[in-house]
């Protein structure tokens, strides 16, 4: 079989996008077709839309009425309109690697279970899911709260916390092909621990591994309008629970809207709606009771329940884009529509056999029984479950695209009922597509009309397409849900539209690049401190830059115009005003609470505010999405990661500091040697010191920078000679009392993690103290697995530095909640308990 390098691909799939490097580079690393080595088995993204349409026509083939490979290449071809999710986009004809179709799932215990055997299985499915490509979802009501008693050596629960730590730890270790694991942890608010958990992330570096959402019944949110007390319990749905206390609602949502205005969490759901409004719910019986979402929210499921998903980009349906005859091709739309609800569930065909191969290496695997127990029958579950609903996820992206070509403002009333009108015209010829697909294949196994008759849902469609209902209570239908909308970020760079329902981000931002200044027409905007020249220029939104070429400039002229300029031209587009930083979060939440009765699971959408904005104003936010309908809501204030958790409360108040200058380095200084080993790999580090005191780091894989196994310490000397640049030279004594020299430590070591660590060695030289050095390393979040390696190793080899007695970063302990942390060897050790933690 034929393959290609990196280059060769690269250069052909930034032709195939037009110069846009990202989107060519995020089709190679994601999506094309690849194997361990790296080489790659297609050149372009059309070679990946052959791949596809040549396995989903296999499945057609077995089915009467067919669709050819070349009417499934055609609304494939050049991601124009439509587009299968990451993971089908990956999987589908991949024989190179084992792994799910699904994007998302959600997992949890059969009954009440809240016994650690019950917790761990759930710990291990999550992996299991992670290293084939799977977002999760679980819930954490279940777990008995905080002091209860249990019968075991703690005498006491610990709660839903520490689990949540268990959980987000186990993602982050997940590596997929250059993607991490995403999970998504919620709580019912009825659970007397709901607190805790709506404060857990507010502690920095803590669940960094997940997203979390806490559920929202109709009881509580009343009692919050009303200000009046509402009853936690456990079990939450006992009609005896073991555990009671009644609590002020409002001071309770008051911490909800503080932490989501301060850090973005938690997510909220309102989950009697999530329920009111769920189809699969009436089959609860049949064990499809929805108890979480996936990571993004924009799919409810029941444990083991999993889901595709695909889009359709609407800006493909706008004929003669951004000019006054623009118009929606519904006729158009109507066909695609109908057309991706089949080949969904030709998906579903295609998933199970993914899902057959995947228990046939279990099987086949050479560890005990009891070792592969749990991923085997995870699997067979969720096989049962695609059999049993056939569920799909057909959403949109471009939306924010669409309406601009239209000539709509986002956000406005016209906007507003026009999406709306899209997405309704969406669902019922989905729905229509469906019920044809029962006719022709047979519907999902457990339909049953009468079970769904009064759903809210069902009645619009009964409402607004009677004979589509009417069909349906005849023949069936195929799949027991089939809508959503999710963010689409990934495959809207594909696309070069906006993502999912979302307005624009921006219109413009800039970028840089070095030049030669002797290159003729360059344009130097600012020579950076070690000489070299940079240009600095605009960047534009894609389709902004088709509004450009349609309304007669020159984008590569545009491109350098100056900031005032540049925006005179700005406001004169469909765009102005309509990014997500200006939409009014009223129309907002109305839009999303509009369209949201036409999508039969959830919409994954996130409400921008600036920072200015108040916490009464996140509470109305929040109060009219639960009054609008909507599903559920996360509101992203502008800043609000940044210097959230401040730890001296003096410090807080200064808004001024003083820079500091980093003290003159000598040419040579004394260096340490440290090795480590993470993932069985060798790894070694070089501190430069100066007064004992770390200086720089210079670090990476040992195999790159070898040293006789006595060497423990040395110096670094800084070279600079005529015509070169800066380089430093590692110098250690060897046994015979010579002086050897190792050149250029630069070049011993791979560029990302000599970059790493040029960003650290300024940190170190200008002071900030260690520990906190320490802390800033242990919670970057890189996605590449060899940086979360070589960043652990930093760390050890940094906290040897770090004397006896220093107070930690946090010095409040997790167990006795005494203000008593310190380091002492390298570990972090509670000197009023004696808890200890080392990494």
């Amino acid at each position: 079989m034929d393959y290609y390098n990196h280059e060769q691909v690269f250069e052909a799939a930034t032709k195939y996008f037009e110069g846009d490097t990202l989107a060519a580079n995020v089709w190679m690393n994601k999506y094309a077709l690849k194997d361990s080595e790296n080489k790659f088995y297609e050149l372009t993204p059309d070679d990946m839309h052959r791949r596809l349409a040549k396995d989903i026509i296999r499945v057609e083939s077995k089915y009467p009425n067919p669709l050819s490979e070349a009417e499934v290449f055609e609304v494939l071809e050049k991601f124009k309109y439509i587009i299968p999710a990451g993971s089908p986009m990956a999987g589908i004809g991949n024989d190179n690697q084992i792994s799910s179709l699904s994007n998302c799932f959600v997992i949890g215990n059969d009954g009440k279970s809240d016994s650690y055997g019950g917790i761990l299985k759930i710990d291990q499915e999550q992996v299991q899911l992670m290293k084939r490509r799977g977002g999760v979802g679980h819930d954490l009501t279940h777990i008995r709260p905080k002091g209860s008693p249990v019968k075991n050596t703690a005498l006491t629960s610990t709660g839903v916390v520490p689990f949540m730590d268990r959980y987000s730890n186990s993602t982050r270790e997940v590596a997929q092909d250059g993607r991490r694991g995403a999970l998504m942890l919620s709580i019912g608010i009825k659970h007397p621990d709901a607190e805790d958990f709506i404060d857990a992330k507010m502690e920095q570096g803590r669940v960094t591994g997940a997203n979390i959402s806490v559920k929202l019944d109709d009881e509580f949110m009343m009692a919050v309008k009303n200000n009046t007390t509402y009853t936690q319990n456990y079990p939450i749905d006992s009609d005896n629970p073991k555990y009671k206390k009644e609590i002020n609602a409002r001071e309770l949502w008051n911490k909800i809207v503080h932490n989501a205005w301060s850090s973005a969490e938690p997510g909220i759901l309102f989950w009697d709606t999530v329920i009111r409004e769920s189809i699969p719910d009436h089959y609860a019986d049949y064990g499809f009771t929805t108890v979480s979402t996936n990571p993004c929210g924009e799919i409810p499921l029941c444990p083991y329940d999993s889901c595709r998903l695909l889009a359709l980009n609407l800006y493909s349906y706008v004929e003669k884009p951004f000019t006054k005859e623009a118009y929606f091709n519904g006729d158009l739309f109507t066909k695609h529509s109908r057309m991706a609800q089949r080949l969904m569930d030709d998906i579903i065909d295609l998933e199970i056999e993914k899902i057959d191969m995947i228990l046939e290496k279990i099987n086949a695997d050479p560890e005990s029984e009891d070792i592969k127990r749990t991923e085997r029958v995870l699997w067979e579950k969720i096989r049962e479950k695609s059999i049993q609903g056939r569920r799909t996820g057909i959403g949109i992206t471009a939306e924010g695209d669409m309406l601009a070509a239209l000539g709509l403002q986002y956000g406005s009333e016209d906007a507003i009922t026009f999406s709306t009108e899209v997405h309704k015209l969406l669902a019922i010829e989905v729905y229509r597509a469906s019920v044809d697909l029962a006719e022709e294949r047979g519907s999902f196994g457990i339909f049953d009309a009468e079970r769904e008759k009064n759903n809210p849902f069902i009645k619009r469609i009964k409402k607004h397409a009677p004979k589509v209902y009417e069909k349906m209570l005849k023949v069936g239908r195929r799949n027991i849900a089939m809508l959503t909308i999710a963010p689409t970020g990934s495959i809207s760079i594909c696309t070069q539209t906006t993502s999912g329902i979302e307005p624009v981000f921006m219109v413009s931002y800039k970028r840089r690049r070095k030049v030669n200044p002797n290159d003729k027409n360059v344009v130097v905007s600012f020579v950076d401190e070690v000489g070299d020249s940079w240009e600095e220029y605009n960047v534009f939104h894609p389709k902004f830059i088709t509004w450009l070429k349609v309304n007669g400039y020159d984008a590569d002229e545009v491109k350098g115009k100056k900031d005032d300029e540049l925006n005179a031209i700005i406001e004169k587009s469909p765009y102005f005003n309509a990014t997500s930083n200006d939409i009014n979060w009223v129309s907002k939440v109305k839009m999303q609470g509009d369209i949201q009765k036409w999508v039969d699971h959830s919409i994954s959408v996130t409400v921008n505010i600036p920072e200015s904005v108040t916490e009464d104003l996140v509470s109305d936010i929040y109060l009219t999405a639960w009054e609008s309908g909507c599903k559920g809501m996360t509101i992203y204030r502008d800043g609000s990661r940044s210097g959230v958790l401040v730890k001296d409360d003096e410090k807080q108040e200064k808004t001024d500091f003083p820079e500091s200058v980093a003290p003159a380095r000598p040419n040579t200084i004394d260096a340490d040697i440290i090795r480590f080993q993470n993932n069985y790999e060798k790894w070694i580090a070089v501190i430069g010191k100066i007064n004992g005191k770390p200086y720089e780091v210079f670090t990476g894989k040992a195999e790159d920078f070898y040293l006789p196994p006595y060497v423990e310490s040395g110096w670094v000397s800084k070279i600079k000679t005529k015509g070169e640049r800066t380089r430093y030279d590692f110098e250690f004594e060897d046994k015979q009392g010579y002086k050897i020299s190792i050149p250029a430590l630069s070049r011993s070591f791979e560029q990302e993690f000599w970059n790493y660590a040029k960003l650290i060695s300024g940190v170190l030289r200008h002071g900030m103290p260690i520990t906190y050095v320490i802390e800033l390393i242990s919670n970057l979040t890189v996605a590449e697995d060899n940086i979360n390696t070589w960043k652990n190793g930093v760390v050890r080899a940094l906290k040897r530095f770090v004397p006896d007695g220093t107070d930690a970063a946090e010095k409040i302990c997790a167990s006795c909640k005494e203000e008593a942390v310190v380091y002492e060897d390298g570990c972090l050790i509670c000197k009023s308990c004696g808890e200890s933690k080392c990494s």
